[in-house]
């Protein structure tokens, strides 16, 4: 079922800074995004960009991905892009991961429409060779859980933290 739900230019216009990867010197990467969340706008219209839900390859915080999952909100639900950098036993990798976060707490509301909405936003989003639906804190607190979204058991580290 679609919602009508619209998806922002913003929305798109930071999806592709974030697949392009175009930055060259040392202070372009740092401002790169290396998650970002997307809500409904307080309309229920369209998908925006939750101001202040970012994390800059730059940011200097302990582990990234801990961050992430922090901004996540308890009982709401949101849709994210993590680019993930991860290791295999071959090679070093970067891919932009698509979360839709529906907690359980979260009002059946607002999964009906985030649910439904789904579609408008990953057909505006091409390229995403990840998706990853997460109901619960615990799944995405743990690294592996993403680790096996990436590529299974060849994956031996994520943002630079052995599994």
């Amino acid at each position: 079922m679609a919602s009508g739900v619209t998806v922002d230019d913003r929305v798109i216009q930071v999806f592709n800074d974030m697949k392009v990867r175009k930055a060259s010197t040392q202070e372009e990467i740092k401002k790169r995004k290396k998650a970002v969340l997307f809500c409904l706008s307080c309309d229920k219209k369209s998908i925006i960009l939750e101001e202040g839900k970012e994390i800059l390859v730059g940011d200097d915080v302990d582990d990234c991905f801990m961050e992430f999952v922090n901004m996540l909100p308890h009982a709401d639900c949101r849709y994210a892009l993590y680019d993930a950098t991860y290791e295999t036993k071959e090679t070093k990798k970067e891919d932009l991961v698509f979360i839709f976060w529906a907690p359980e707490n979260a009002p059946l509301k607002s999964k009906m429409i985030y649910a439904s909405s789904k579609d408008a936003i990953k057909k505006k989003l091409t390229g995403i060779k990840h998706e990853w639906q997460v109901n619960h804190k615990e799944d995405i607190k743990d690294r592996c859980t993403l680790a096996e979204k990436l590529g299974g058991n060849t994956v031996i580290s994520l943002e630079g933290k052995p599994l």
